[in-house]
């Protein structure tokens, strides 16, 4: 299969282990900055494979993740509603809220259904003028211009029974919120290859020429992240804080302009809440005011949620790489798959789900 299995071969493993092997002189602590890599390098027991030296830390490049737990809240209150149909890509249904999640309350009869795409949404609300249809909108800048798509079919198309739960954030701006705290042991990244596809790699110049970090953007097979590991370790033993592509059959600097474009005309920039994380200014999506009429929230009044996370949950750290799914208390005890305590348990890309999925690689 093109491009798949050529990315799989074991003996290009084995050849780019042996690599890093040899350039390596000290210990470097390197965050893979997205949940489908660390999901690669679990399933793939990649650590294993890698010298000692080598310590893959985990980053906040799951959206799933991140999305803070008022938002989840307010997402059970507008699907509980009347008249609604509330529509979002599956990894949202466990994700726990509060008290709840979205799977419990489908199951007591809310009408909540599952897509593959926010266009299939427009979709539905021609075909149920009578409902309001409301798509839960997650995501970093790879799945945003599907969304702003949908928007602007929408407006053209007047579907006004349609709108969005706008919860996309952007992966430099919590990168620099890493770097810059006190905790921080990042000395390389990873960085998330399918985020460049859309928005280029110039945006992470500033950030490694500011905190004296290498940045190579690279993909998911078991090949693009050793590739990637090899060019971060070359990086760092030769004391170079430069930004490189390890992801070129895929990834341009500019990104791609026609998704840039669509993303400006639909949304800006604001702060965003992270879970586990807080506040990190300039680092989500909201509607412009031309699409505001579109907006779930507005729409729906839903008001100020507060609640407080779990004080058993050490997600935020995990997702900053200060610790590791393993070194929590209750990590495949309390917390699993059927009973989630945070999110990083049941996103398809939270590193709590690779560890427990692929446990018997790891050492807990």
């Amino acid at each position: 299969m093109k491009y798949i299995e050529e990315y799989r071969d074991k003996q290009l493993v084995y050849n780019l282990v042996n690599q890093i092997k040899k350039e390596v002189t000290r210990s470097w602590t390197i965050m893979e900055i997205c949940g489908g890599q660390t999901h690669s390098i679990m399933k793939y027991n990649l650590q294993d494979l890698l010298p000692e030296e080598i310590n893959l830390v985990h980053g906040p490049g799951c959206p799933v993740c991140v999305t803070p737990l008022e938002l989840i809240d307010q997402a059970l209150t507008i699907a509980s509603k009347e008249n609604v149909i509330f529509t979002s890509f599956g990894d949202m249904l466990r994700v726990p809220g509060s008290s709840n999640d979205l799977l419990s309350i489908k199951a007591k009869g809310a009408d909540i259904r599952i897509l593959y795409s926010p266009i299939d949404a427009l979709k539905i609300a021609k075909e149920n003028p009578e409902k309001r249809v409301v798509f839960f909108s997650v995501g970093f800048e790879t799945t945003a211009p599907a969304v702003a798509l949908a928007l602007k079919n929408a407006k053209k198309q007047e579907l006004n029974n349609f709108s969005v739960l706008i919860a996309h954030v952007l992966v430099p701006p919590a990168m620099e919120t890493i770097l810059s705290s006190e905790q921080n042991q990042i000395q390389g990244f990873l960085a998330a290859g399918h985020v460049c596809t859309i928005m280029g790699y110039h945006e992470y110049w500033p950030i490694s020429e500011k905190y004296k970090i290498p940045i190579v953007i690279t993909g998911f097979e078991p090949v693009d992240i050793l590739l990637g590991l090899l060019k971060v370790v070359k990086l760092l033993e030769g004391k170079k804080n430069i930004v490189e592509n390890a992801y070129g059959r895929i990834v341009a600097e500019k990104g791609n302009e026609s998704a840039q474009k669509l993303l400006r005309e639909v949304f800006e920039v604001t702060d965003r809440k992270w879970r586990g994380i807080g506040t990190i200014p300039k680092s989500g999506y909201r509607l412009r005011k031309e699409y505001e009429q579109f907006n779930a929230e507005s729409i729906f009044n839903i008001g100020e949620i507060k609640v407080e996370e779990s004080d058993l949950c050490i997600a935020g750290e995990v997702l900053q790489g200060i610790k590791k799914p393993n070194n929590c208390s209750v990590f495949g005890t309390l917390c699993n798959p059927e009973n989630p305590i945070g999110a990083p348990m049941v996103s398809s890309e939270g590193a709590c789900s690779a560890y427990y999925k692929y446990k018997r690689l790891v050492n807990v």
